[in-house]
């Protein structure tokens, strides 16, 4: 019998503190706020990152079990979330891609639209189960949030998923906005997709959005980079061998994990592309996927800052929604998305 998504778990955990665990399980640093040491104390458990078991790559109904599992585990976070938050959520379809339509309570139009590509490896949530990353954003930034429902791996792979993300921005387009008028921000694997799919809407001449902001991006499927190695144990969420391969091979096929709209590390950052924020944090296994993406953009005269945290884990910022490091980083992200729209409200960002 399949058991539980380690994503999932780890995020139930998070929200109930139901499994209790040693602090020596995962090193807890004295230089984090008070709540952040007690969130990683309480809520990550050495055999809950053990533990994780994902189904064969050709068993769709098993991967269909294990993402309606790891749905259900987030009803209780989604409760404290509109409880605490009390945005406007609607449904909606854009250009046939099913979406949730996010506006913080009592908002404000100003014409400026994000975003949403949700994580959980290309293979888990949706944007109903992760209202812990897009109703914080939307509250904090003050943003109509437009969260993607794209197609889970492995029913569908990635050129058909980052074709439904161009799709709704395409589609925002329609409604009245501008590219200028158009953020996207993504986490974990939503970050790699936002990432990827930006390229290839520039590569294809497309106009671009005015901003891009990545969670602890997903930004090199492959088992590539210094921190793959070197955080894997401090790493209090996941095992790439039992949850993030078997979940890269069902996004993308081998020979295709390099590409640059599946690892966007891998693009082409000579030519034009967003400003990008990039927030990671340092006990995370993606930090060298943020470190990488960073220089790449950078170093080839893109407009990149990366932004990490001192001893916070993988996406703290809709994990632990709550503590200090997670309301500065929302923060930051804010003051980010308000200048970038603000700046390119009168030119699109072109190819």
């Amino acid at each position: 019998m399949m058991k539980r998504s380690l994503i999932a778990l780890c995020l139930a955990v998070a929200s109930s503190g139901a499994i209790a665990k040693e602090a020596e399980d995962f090193y807890v640093p004295s230089t984090i706020s008070p709540e952040g040491q007690a969130f990683l104390t309480e809520s990550f458990s050495l055999d809950a990152k053990n533990m994780a078991l994902t189904p064969e790559l050709s068993d769709i109904e098993g991967w269909k079990n294990y993402q309606s599992k790891a749905d259900d585990t987030m009803v209780d976070t989604n409760k404290a979330i509109m409880a605490m938050y009390k945005p406007v959520i609607s449904e909606a379809v854009i250009a046939d891609v099913p979406v949730l339509d996010i506006k913080p309570q009592n908002w404000k139009d100003n014409g400026k639209v994000l975003v949403y590509t949700h994580g959980g490896a290309y293979t888990a949530y949706s944007a109903e189960s992760t209202l812990s990353s897009s109703v914080p954003v939307a509250n904090d930034t003050r943003l109509r949030v437009i969260s993607v429902d794209y197609t889970l791996a492995p029913h569908a792979k990635f050129d058909v998923i980052t074709d439904q993300v161009i799709a709704v921005l395409e589609g925002l387009t329609k409604q009245g906005y501008k590219m200028s008028d158009i953020a996207i921000y993504g986490d974990s694997a939503g970050g790699g997709l936002a990432a990827g799919t930006v390229l290839k809407m520039r590569d294809k001449g497309l106009p671009l959005p005015a901003a891009v902001v990545l969670w602890s991006p997903w930004s090199d499927i492959t088992e590539t980079g210094d921190t793959y190695q070197t955080l894997k144990d401090a790493e209090p969420l996941y095992r790439y061998d039992l949850l993030l391969k078997p979940s890269a091979d069902a996004y993308a096929d081998v020979k295709d994990q390099k590409h640059p709209y599946v690892s966007p590390v891998y693009g082409d950052y000579t030519k034009p592309y967003p400003p990008t924020l990039i927030q990671a944090g340092t006990k995370e296994l993606f930090l060298s996927n943020a470190v990488r993406l960073y220089q790449a953009i950078d170093s080839n005269g893109g407009e990149a800052k990366l932004d990490v945290y001192e001893g916070m884990w993988h996406v703290f910022q809709a994990f632990a929604f709550d503590i200090p490091e997670a309301k500065l980083a929302r923060k930051k992200m804010a003051a980010f998305l308000n200048e970038k729209l603000v700046i390119n409200d009168k030119a699109e960002v072109k190819h």
